[in-house]
């Protein structure tokens, strides 16, 4: 308890602290957290789970008191918003595609403090594998190992990524691209975390204690974020 009031009260100044810079390019200001997913070309289903941000960002409310914005919100890597946000999130099935333009607005993004979580929903590894490279070709993802800090921020996952959906029944991998030691992005493939996130019956084979590790590590991955 007392580790989790310790965290609490770093979140609050890093909170503080996050407002008063966020992304060095942007002039925005806001004083809610949100966590906008990424619309994409390519024809692959950026819009699935809708409810997976609103209940993350609800229970960063509840549990870290937080003041969160909880809305399905989108927003493309064109859009002149983009800078206001800290933290994305990308999900789907299938292809994903982004233009040179929106390639080169995204590296600028990163590289001024943005980041990126990925969520492989299923099928969409080799595209965003193909992507991540145009972004960053002279580097590599990285797996994370069980012991790696994004896995016991607020809660001790001790096997590192939980396993969410089964897939093609490949144990969870959690990739990274790191840049002079920050994390730039962070790719959870073959475990789901964001349709472990969404409403309750939304996947009937989610029970809620898969439910609740999805969400624990979500946390983990937004407390992380504000931490670095």
């Amino acid at each position: 308890m007392t580790r989790f009031r310790s965290i609490l009260t770093v979140l609050t100044v890093a909170f503080i602290m996050l407002l008063s810079s966020r992304v060095q390019s942007s002039a925005a200001e806001f004083d809610r957290t949100i966590v906008p997913r990424v619309k994409y070309g390519g024809g692959g289903d950026w819009y699935t789970g809708p409810t997976s941000m609103p209940n993350l960002l609800r229970q960063a409310s509840e549990r870290l008191r937080l003041p969160t914005q909880s809305e399905n919100i989108a927003v493309s890597i064109s859009d002149p918003e983009l800078f206001r946000y800290p933290m994305l999130f990308l999900t789907g099935h299938g292809q994903v595609r982004f233009s040179d333009y929106e390639i080169n607005i995204l590296l600028n993004y990163l590289d001024n403090g943005g980041f990126l979580w990925v969520n492989d929903s299923y099928g969409i590894d080799r595209f965003i594998r193909r992507e991540v490279r145009r972004l960053y070709p002279d580097r590599e993802f990285e797996l994370l190992p069980s012991d790696h800090a994004i896995f016991n921020m607020l809660y001790d996952l001790k096997d590192g990524l939980p396993k969410i959906h089964e897939h093609d029944g490949k144990p969870p991998a959690a990739y990274a691209v790191f840049n002079k030691g920050r994390m730039k992005i962070l790719y959870t493939y073959e475990s789901d975390i964001g349709d472990g996130l969404e409403d309750a019956g939304v996947h009937t084979i989610d029970t809620p204690e898969i439910r609740e590790k999805a969400m624990q590590m979500a946390l983990n991955i937004l407390t992380y974020v504000m931490m670095q």
